[in-house]
């Protein structure tokens, strides 16, 4: 665990007795492109990769060469709306990233495919010598998000996670107001999402997959099983297999808001309840309400999450309260404001209005991504040490959930202390011929 005020930006690796075979022959330099034109290829195209990939081709001289996706429909759909968002330069369509990443002319890659590819794509990206954007969450596994930031850091790679808000003005401010003193010793920090728009999926019988969708490969690592439309495209979220439910969807978001107000790495320990509770016989199978309490030694940060509600904390559907001893900073997508506490003398600091955000933050985010590839400079926004952090709270809240017991990290061995059921959920197991990558 890091010091709340001191960052660190360092790890060693799992130790684990597996081999990564590489998928992509030979390491690419990639230079500094100060002046020249950016070439870009998108992996994952149906959802939040689209609105990632038209942030990435709106700055200035970048473009997009290639684009890939296993479900053809999808590739159907981008490749005439990029067409034109690019004046006529229509990109080359692919349905197996190994053979966009074999393209010497693509400088950096975006990843947005469900999270149980990330750790695959990425790593191999990196061997490529390409430079990656990958969606958060950075992994689909504690074991995964320690190789994702090893990779980047062996190959040199600029790297940027899908943490946007980290770019966003509003944000950036909040967490430096939280790090002022103003708001005294802060014992706790509240997270929440409730939203009510997200009705989970009922049970639907499994069929055939869609024409058009190379099923096999969506699966990739993942275990086999019949096609079934609720885990597919958005509702893959939900299970298991492929993710960890809204606690590293929305949680990783503001999670990583959290660590970086508090200005910390891994918490302490975490201990969660939940479950089904408002939905039980959803065909999902994460919690749609669940808590989470994270210790990091000298403050608490508690998340809690509801699907189907929108009345969180303060009335809002998302958001953090960092409590200090003299007043609450509550922040969310829409702004911050400061709430005093009462002192003997009246209020205990002078309150902040609400400060309202620009809503530029993905736009702000790309445009970090790609001055880090001009400059040749790897501190990006989200950085892999970021991405990597909150990717393992996050699973951290999960696999305390799945114990039923409250689990203690130990930051050397990376592994959580005397409870060898947690420690075992540390590590995927990969379906055949896939292998665990290891860097």
């Amino acid at each position: 665990m890091s010091n709340r005020r001191e960052f660190i930006k360092t790890s060693g690796t799992l130790a684990a007795g597996v081999t990564v075979a590489s998928m992509i022959p030979g390491t690419v330099s990639c230079a500094s492109k100060a002046n020249e034109k950016i070439v870009l290829g998108a992996i994952g195209l149906n959802g939040m990769g689209y609105n990632d990939l038209r942030a990435l081709i709106a700055q200035p001289n970048v473009e997009c060469a290639a684009i890939c996706d296993v479900d053809q429909n999808v590739l159907a759909k981008r490749l005439p709306q990029i067409t034109e968002l690019q004046k006529g330069v229509a990109p080359k369509t692919y349905t197996d990233f190994r053979k966009l990443l074999e393209r010497k002319d693509i400088d950096a890659v975006l990843i947005a495919t469900p999270d149980h590819w990330h750790a695959l794509i990425m790593i191999a990206a990196c061997q490529a010598g390409k430079h990656v954007y990958v969606e958060k969450p950075m992994a689909n596994s504690i074991y995964e998000a320690f190789q994702m930031e090893k990779a980047a850091r062996k190959y040199k790679r600029v790297v940027q996670l899908g943490q946007w808000q980290r770019s966003d003005p509003h944000w950036q401010d909040a967490a430096n107001y939280v790090q002022s003193g103003k708001l005294g010793d802060i014992r706790t920090v509240k997270v929440w999402t409730y939203l009510d728009w997200i009705q989970p999926p009922m049970p639907v019988p499994d069929g055939p997959a869609p024409e058009g969708v190379d099923y096999n490969f969506w699966l990739g690592p993942a275990p086999k099983r019949p096609f079934n439309k609720n885990r597919f495209h958005f509702h893959f979220r939900w299970f298991w297999d492929y993710a960890g439910g809204l606690m590293t969807d929305w949680g990783v978001h503001l999670l990583d808001m959290a660590l970086a107000g508090m200005q910390a790495d891994l918490p302490k320990s975490a201990m969660s309840s939940g479950g089904k509770l408002a939905f039980p016989e959803s065909a999902i199978e994460t919690p749609d309400t669940q808590q989470v309490i994270y210790e990091f030694g000298d403050f608490n940060v508690i998340w809690d999450h509801a699907m189907g509600i929108g009345l969180g904390d303060w009335k809002r559907e998302h958001g953090l309260s960092f409590i200090g001893n003299n007043g609450t900073l509550v922040v969310d997508r829409g702004g911050w404001e400061v709430y005093s506490e009462r002192g003997k003398n009246g209020p205990k600091l002078e309150e902040v209005a609400r400060q309202k955000g620009t809503g530029q933050g993905l736009t702000l985010h790309t445009k970090n991504f790609i001055e880090g590839i001009r400059n040749n400079d790897r501190n990006t926004h989200a950085n892999p040490a970021i991405g990597r952090a909150v990717a393992c709270m996050a699973h951290t809240g999960n696999i305390a959930l799945k114990t039923g017991s409250k689990i203690y990290w130990d930051p050397k061995k990376k592994m959580f202390a005397g409870n060898e059921e947690a420690t075992r959920m540390i590590t995927p197991v990969y379906r055949e011929p896939w292998i665990l990558p290891k860097v």
